[in-house]
């Protein structure tokens, strides 16, 4: 893999591989898997110290469908999902019943099937790698940030990466390269065609498109945090530098100050009151994306339960991250990572309780939970939304969206996969609120992973062929997860073949023999039965 002549002014080492991964999310990790299962060399660069993204280093729970337990899904997500429950049983003093329980749902959260500790999925995801790195197939770096990328044609040749412990440098040579980093980063770096923000109804003919196309117009990011709760003690953090600017603030068309307990319900746009143990819908915050029930363990093994916040009240729309300068980047970034401190210092502090008295102190930031970080905050914010490729073929939500499909969803012949979400868009930079629509299970076509110039990069996540909107149904655990997988699956096969990506899209025969791969290594290619979402 390695050797030590670099093209450009400065010598620096060279690595050598089939297929060069760069970012570690979770269909980073899936597209390592799937390539490295099929006799490949894989390179996987990742910015933090964790790999896995959403599911880890942004600690977001899966958000699946509702039909996850029976079919929707991959063979290897399958085995994430029960690679997760099964450390549990085999590490952690759990009940009877709930180690019994095959569906077990180690925090109970009512947001997911299977809220658990981000620690758990970051130890899971590195058990399925252990045999490709063991022989030697797989290498993962990090933390380890992309610098530049060298392109030759419409080829990229290779990818600079420095350590940012080390503050080495190495150019990464492959014929594949897959883009699997939260911004998309790669795209811009080696100049493919891609899109930011939201298009225009000009020129995607959706109905909910904006009427002019704006790349600053992205939805909120979170930056999440683990707490829990033990009444009697006082956790209460430094009060954080914008808080008196989040305190007083109430955003336009929002039905009182953001830090508050009334926020809005995204399917119809009224207001909702949710306390943090009780609610008018009997949903509190507590359990939304609670990751640790105490009553699933044995007496004496947690004081309290641990739940993840990721609510309304933290979602950060007041300025993009992507596609902008590095110093508007940092800005947002951490006025996002300070309103997540002021909700907390809020909560212990003026959080109007049922009482009629104010805070709950006994909140404890657990920063374990999320690797240590200096703040207590989750490793890297949960970006919904990403740099997208101009691709050969776009989703469009005239293709998926039930209001618009009565009789159900675009099919297409080139599918690689499956998913289905429902169209959920979060508050927006341009003032735009929830998006919320009723949405097909839809299949993942191949024209989406491939860009309309560049031959030997794909795309390893959120930033398929997909547009603003639809965005939205495509951007949860399970798909991400499917198009890295295929993904991986489509560089081992054209490096099999000696084709190119766009060459098994458009040649029937190529096209059979890569679906009947994919059907092989267990990627389900339609839905065995339309419902609407």
């Amino acid at each position: 893999m390695a050797g030590n002549v670099h093209p450009g002014a400065q010598p620096m080492d060279i690595l050598r591989t089939d297929v060069a991964i760069v970012g570690g999310g979770l269909g980073a990790c899936a597209a390592a898997l799937a390539a490295a299962r099929r006799g490949c060399r894989v390179i996987l660069t990742e910015e933090t110290h964790w790999i896995g993204g959403q599911l880890t280093n942004q600690a977001v729970p899966p958000d699946e469908h509702p039909w996850i337990e029976e079919y929707g899904a991959t063979a290897s997500y399958r085995t994430l999902r029960r690679g997760i429950r099964d450390y549990y049983r085999a590490f952690l003093p759990l009940i009877a019943t709930a180690r019994a329980d095959p569906q077990l749902n180690p925090g109970n959260g009512w947001v997911s099937r299977l809220c658990h500790d981000p620690r758990v999925a970051v130890a899971v995801l590195h058990q399925m790698m252990a045999p490709h790195q063991l022989t030697g197939r797989l290498l993962v770096m990090h933390p380890c940030r992309p610098l530049r990328a060298w392109t030759h044609g419409d080829r990229v040749a290779g990818v600079e990466v420095r350590g940012l412990a080390s503050g080495r440098d190495w150019l990464i040579e492959a014929p594949f390269f897959i883009d699997a980093t939260p911004y998309g980063e790669l795209l811009e770096l080696a100049n493919v065609e891609h899109v930011v923000g939201a298009e225009s109804r000009a020129d995607t003919g959706e109905p909910h498109a904006a009427e002019r196309a704006d790349p600053r117009d992205q939805q909120a990011i979170t930056h999440c945090f683990a707490m829990e709760y033990l009444p009697g003690e006082d956790h209460t953090i430094d009060r954080p530098r914008q808080y008196e600017l989040w305190r007083a603030f109430q955003p336009p068309g929002w039905p009182g100050p953001l830090l508050g307990w009334t926020t809005v319900r995204p399917e119809t746009g009224e207001p909702i009151t949710r306390l943090l143990f009780e609610a008018e819908d009997r949903r509190p915050w507590w359990e939304f994306r609670r990751i640790l029930d105490r009553t699933n363990f044995t007496e004496g093994f947690a004081a309290s339960d641990v739940t993840v916040v990721n609510w309304p009240q933290n979602d950060y729309w007041f300025g993009p991250v992507v596609g902008v300068d590095r110093a508007e980047q940092a800005r947002n970034a951490e006025s996002a990572r300070q309103l997540s401190l002021s909700l907390l210092y809020w909560l212990q502090t003026e959080a109007p309780r049922p009482d009629g008295g104010v805070g709950y102190p006994g909140l404890h930031l657990r920063r374990d939970v999320v690797g240590g970080t200096a703040d207590g905050l989750a490793p890297a914010p949960y970006v919904r939304e990403t740099r997208r490729i101009r691709a050969e073929f776009t989703v469009l939500e005239q293709h998926i969206a039930h209001p618009l499909r009565p009789h159900g969803p675009e099919f297409f012949a080139d599918s690689v996969g499956i998913g289905c979400y429902r169209i959920d868009l979060h508050p927006r930079v341009s003032g735009a609120g929830y998006l919320d629509m009723g949405c097909w299970p839809f299949q993942i076509p191949l024209g989406a992973m491939i860009p309309v110039r560049v031959e030997n990069l794909l795309p390893g996540g959120k930033n398929l062929g997909v547009t603003h909107i639809t965005n939205g149904a495509y951007r949860l655990h399970p798909v991400e997860w499917n198009v890295g997988e295929s993904a991986g699956l489509l560089a081992a096969f054209c490096l099999e073949r000696q084709a190119a990506p766009r060459a098994v899209r458009n040649t029937q025969k190529l096209l059979e023999d890569f679906q009947s791969l994919l059907a092989r290594e267990g990627i389900e290619l339609r839905w065995p039965s339309l419902v609407p979402l």
